[in-house]
């Protein structure tokens, strides 16, 4: 049982790790692509931040429902019998 609860704690380290790798990753090569599409046209300005906020918003969403699949891990784990 110590063995399967130590492989979980691992598995959720890893996947939240790698998730926040990725997202930071991913949001400074977006965060550097705005400000060069605001530099070479200030004029769209508005709908290209209004873009960029809803992929930001996508990306939230998709941490909160890892967030959600690690509470089942470590809650509703099917392989701990008890």
């Amino acid at each position: 049982m110590d063995a399967i609860l130590s492989s979980t704690m691992s598995a959720i380290g890893l996947m939240l790790g790698l998730a926040f790798l990725g997202i930071g990753i991913g949001l400074g090569i977006l965060g550097s692509k705005v400000a060069e599409a605001v530099g070479r046209n200030p004029e769209t300005k508005n709908d290209i931040v209004r873009s960029v906020m809803i992929i930001a918003i996508v990306m939230t969403v998709l941490l909160l429902l890892l967030f959600s699949f690690i509470f089942l891990l470590l809650y509703f784990n099917p392989y701990m019998i008890q």
